[in-house]
């Protein structure tokens, strides 16, 4: 026979004969687990490799280590081992772990890079060796490329036969500005001036001309990170060979990424169409050796002193170069792309952080039965029920918490825990809809005119117009909100004493403690501001250029204040994971499922539990870093896939016994009275029933 051994958070398979005492099997494990995973032990005292004691895992029931196996346990069942743990002499208190915890975040803190203008949680990609090469054809540029841009993962290379395409664009272009023919933006000015022809030695001092007086933006810029990224996705436009520039001048601004040299570019000032002018403007003015630019050798400083310092050579500007250089969606796409990875990485997260909260809140899964979500079929509801199965209690994946309260009489949960599939189940769904319109935008022409070097034609059309990426970021950003609406909710669920039965604001020591209570108000303040984040800057419009740009997209405020949401959703989430994780210090001995205590280990190694009152906003801080580096999800993830599998392969394996109060079939109800409740543990009988 095979059974599964739980020591701390980690689980392993142990087989065995019937015969075998529980108490054999016990030493048999730990010694399995002192060979593969001595760190399991770290905490425990393990000087003559004994338990403490042995215990069922479903119903917790102690284990005599004398009996045979097969005289009380089953086929696969799950067994907790119990250990002694370290001499509380040998621990070190709570102070001395919380100042270790502090100087490891001050260790942190010193080695980041700021920059002047800069908040602190874009201070990303700089210092870093990068290690991919990141060929750019205009063609396949995914959102995760262009954040590997923003982390400094990454060194720009053209496709050769992008290369063709911009060589032959080219050759058309200078050779219908040799022949002086009447094209916009070529030979004549730009907006209202389309109409007024430019004498043909004047050419080159118009796209000049283009650059110095479109660069008018506003406000602060972006980090260098994310002008980056902002660079990386002009020259993959620049790539498709549409946009008539030089092959010269595109090797150059390749150059100047590979050595992290970025402009100044405030992020205020576009509205969207045509195309993001001046941002991008700002972007080519630092290119040309005008303005101010940042280097890592050089910080910012005039733009034709970074570029020398660096060994690059500014652009010379050819008829239409500067128009290429200014005309198209890249602000409002690159800060998208940004956008949707971090809200790919926040919606998986936060399925994961609600599954904890169920758990300590004692919730059910049964709202979670593959056969509800068969009869809705969304997508994204179906998954996120699936990942809630495979997260939370089941034969397969037991919590001690959960089979404390199995008998428990409450019908059903709060909508916050009840409806995650179908709240939550819509966020990813929208944030599949927006990555595929994000996507076709990286990849897309989008300037004007546009060259077609094989029908010899230069054509002037709107791909500039930025309502497809404007529209699309405005509904991430009320889908993601969502989350935090969730999420917020739970955590006054937690903190309430009323509807949790744990302590007032997660204290043991109420009055003389606030606890978390600061916690949940600014969570509720984070998403009040989203509310009104939320209202879609898309659905504005204001002419400009003397109502010749008559309808325009805002897009790049949608883009930002997208961002902003989604900054927001992640502190939030932050402190209901830090909330949840502190309710289960008030649940002990007891122990959530296999993953869910990986997450609360995650959470310990930044922040201990809240046993008095202290500081807690860097705690908060590196929680909220745990969230944004994805590492909730990393941490499981394997667990995710294994059961996953495991209920591809038997439909039945995470589905909970039919025999709950959420779940009760015709024969159970005969037995349904009031004396039979009498034993019920584990919910009191205040609990509300929704």
């Amino acid at each position: 026979m095979r059974l599964q051994i739980h020591v701390g958070v980690e689980c392993i398979s142990v087989a065995c004969d019937e015969a075998d005492t529980v108490g054999e099997i016990a030493r048999r494990s730990i010694a399995k687990l002192l060979k593969l995973k001595p760190s399991v032990f770290d905490r425990f005292d393990m000087t003559d490799r004994q338990y403490r004691e042995i215990r069922r895992v479903i119903g917790n029931s102690l284990l005599d280590p004398d009996d045979a196996c097969g005289d009380i346990l089953k086929e696969n069942e799950f067994i907790q081992l119990v250990l002694h743990p370290l001499d509380d002499s040998l621990e070190p208190s709570d102070e001395e772990k919380l100042a270790e915890m502090r100087e490891k975040i001050k260790a942190k803190e010193s080695k980041r890079i700021t920059f002047e203008f800069e908040e602190p949680e874009v201070r990303a990609g700089v210092g870093k060796i990068p290690t991919v090469l990141l060929i750019l054809d205009g063609e396949s540029l995914q959102p995760s490329d262009l954040t590997k841009c923003e982390r400094g993962e990454v060194h720009l290379q053209l496709s050769l036969e992008a290369e063709d395409h911009i060589r032959r664009s080219r050759d058309l272009l200078e050779r219908i500005a040799s022949e002086h023919k009447t094209v916009y933006g070529i030979t004549t000015g730009f907006g209202t001036f389309a109409n007024v022809r430019i004498d043909k030695h004047q050419l080159e001092q118009l796209q000049l001309n283009l650059i110095r007086s479109h660069a008018a933006g506003y406000g602060q810029p972006l980090s260098p990170p994310r002008a980056r990224m902002l660079l990386a996705l002009r020259i993959n436009i620049l790539a498709k060979g549409h946009s008539g520039i030089s092959v010269e001048n595109i090797k150059k601004m390749i150059a100047a990424f590979n050595a992290f040299c970025v402009s100044y570019v405030p992020q205020q000032g576009t509205v969207g169409c045509s195309g993001d002018l001046a941002p991008l403007a700002h972007l080519a003015l630092g290119l040309i050796g005008e303005g101010r630019m940042w280097s890592p050798v050089t910080g910012w400083d005039d733009a034709a002193v970074v570029l020398k310092r660096n060994n690059l050579q500014p652009m010379k500007l050819g008829p239409k170069e500067g128009l290429a250089l200014i005309n198209g969606t890249q602000m409002v796409t690159a800060l998208g792309a940004l956008a949707v990875e971090r809200a790919t990485n926040i919606a998986l997260q936060a399925d994961v952080i609600a599954a904890l909260s169920l758990d300590v809140l004692k919730g059910t899964s049964r709202a979670y039965d593959p056969d509800i979500h068969r009869i809705r079929p969304h997508k994204g509801q179906g998954e996120t029920a699936a990942r809630l199965r495979a997260l939370l209690h089941s034969e397969a994946n037991p919590s001690q918490i959960a089979e404390s309260h199995r008998n428990c009489n409450r019908v059903q949960d709060a909508y916050t825990l009840r409806c995650v599939p179908q709240v939550h189940g819509i966020v990813h769904d929208t944030i599949a809809f927006v990555r595929g319109i994000i996507t076709t935008e990286l990849n897309s022409a989008t300037d004007n005119p546009l060259v077609f070097a094989d029908r010899e034609e230069i054509i002037s059309g709107g791909n500039f117009h930025g309502e497809y990426p404007a529209k699309a970021l405005d509904f991430l950003a009320i889908g993601v909100h969502e989350l935090a609406q969730m999420s917020e909710r739970r955590l006054e669920r937690l903190v309430n004493k009323d509807l949790s039965g744990l302590p007032t604001f997660l204290t043991p020591d109420g009055g003389l403690n606030s606890g978390f209570m600061m916690i949940q108000v600014t969570a509720a303040s984070l998403v009040s501001e989203n509310k009104v984040l939320c209202h879609p800057s898309s659905a504005d419009s204001i002419p400009t250029s003397c109502n010749q740009e008559d309808h325009v997209s805002m897009g790049g405020f949608a883009a930002r204040k997208a961002l902003t949401v989604i900054e927001h959703v992640e502190a939030v989430l932050a402190m209901e994971l830090l909330a949840a994780c502190q309710g289960l210090e008030f649940l002990k001995p007891l122990i959530s499922t296999a993953p869910l205590n990986k997450v609360y280990e995650l959470v310990r190694t930044v922040s201990p539990p809240l046993n008095r009152d202290r500081f807690m906003q860097p705690e908060i801080a590196e929680v909220i870093q745990l969230i944004r580096e994805n590492k909730v999800w990393e941490c499981v993830a394997p667990h995710l896939a294994t059961l996953e599998e495991m209920e591809a392969l038997d439909p039945d394996a995470l589905r909970l016994d039919t025999k709950t109060p959420t779940g009760i079939v015709m024969a159970d109800r005969d037995r349904d009275t009031p004396e039979d409740t009498e034993h019920i543990r584990g919910c009191d009988d205040h609990m509300p029933r929704y």
